[in-house]
């Protein structure tokens, strides 16, 4: 039977976020202490990541430690370097003789054009959202990497509106399949279930949301959008077993997730990213996985809409 969970139920994993409101940004990172399985997808045309190319099955290292999303735009990938310095201090990590190296890969959104550009997630920020993991809270919204989201810019951030960080988790006789999603999407976000948009580019009267899609085509031939302050980020976590190989799959298969809620997906100008972690506790089907993990992420993106709060003025699905 299929169920609803929390992803803080999968075993082997502990998530954590740091989030600066004023300045509107924020990083979340997933733990997995004895180290897990994983694979990414990237599919937008502007990712920011780090040690993505590990990742690759033919590349040598077969497990990561902890896996980030973060605000920030490339500076937030300095993130990873607090995560690594937390995880060194308690033994985490491969053995090198003198000390041991955790491996910490991740992917970053541009939030830089919303709050104060000038404070990023960096070393410390990592760090913190780390300690943050120990204490089981994890909070959805305005909170981690999703602090500083927005998403509808095709007409530019003055009718954008608020994005956030959402979860999702199924469980099915022992199988957990869980998605940790941070929105901030050049186009809209759709209920595909009521066919409605739940957040998008407003109208001049901030009433009504428009057809992000539909303001693409009418500017074909134009050069092109300016705006490119976007990018969706994610991570598909599982207690099923899986080398790197079938993470990729899962995590291409996840994507989906995002084609039925985000309209448009994967433009030129999001850097849309989806990781994949296995702690190999149960033995599993990839296909079935690759299924829940597409709906978890389609779960967690309206989450990340639902949950987020009205900020510096761009306004959330709740106000309207």
């Amino acid at each position: 039977m299929l169920n609803v969970s929390d992803v803080r139920n999968i075993p082997g994993v502990r998530i954590g976020n740091w989030e600066d409101e004023n300045a509107a940004t924020g990083c979340t990172v997933i733990i997995a202490d004895k180290g897990a399985s994983a694979g990414v997808d990237i599919r937008g045309g502007a990712p920011g990541t780090r040690e993505t190319d590990l990742l690759d099955p033919v590349n040598l290292v077969d497990r990561v430690h902890a896996v980030f999303i973060s605000g920030g735009s490339a500076f937030g990938l300095d993130a990873g370097g607090g995560i690594m310095r937390y995880l060194e201090e308690r033994g985490i990590g491969f053995d090198v003789g003198v000390t041991r190296v955790p491996i910490v890969t991740g992917a970053v959104l541009f939030d830089l054009a919303f709050g104060d550009h000038k404070i990023r997630p960096g070393n410390e920020a990592g760090y913190k959202a780390s300690i943050a993991s120990e204490r089981g809270s994890f909070e959805e919204g305005n909170h981690g990497a999703g602090t500083g989201a927005t998403v509808g810019k095709a007409k530019g951030m003055e009718y954008a509106m608020k994005g956030g960080l959402g979860s999702f988790c199924y469980e099915s006789n022992g199988l957990l399949v869980g998605a940790v999603v941070a929105v901030n999407a050049f186009g809209n976000v759709l209920d595909p279930k009521k066919n409605e948009y739940l957040a998008g580019v407003l109208t001049d009267d901030g009433k009504r949301i428009l057809d992000a899609e539909k303001i693409v085509l009418e500017t074909a031939k134009n050069e092109k959008i300016e705006f490119n302050g976007n990018t969706s980020i994610g991570v598909v976590i599982t207690n099923g077993s899986f080398d790197k190989a079938k993470c990729k799959k899962i995590a291409q298969m996840a994507h989906n997730g995002f084609a039925r809620t985000i309209r448009p997906s994967h433009t030129q100008l999001d850097g849309d990213s989806i990781f994949a972690m296995s702690t190999g506790e149960v033995h599993a089907d990839i296909n079935a996985v690759g299924i829940l993990a597409a709906d978890a992420v389609a779960q967690a993106v309206q989450r990340a809409i639902k949950e987020a709060e009205s900020i510096h003025g761009v306004l959330s699905f709740k106000d309207i």
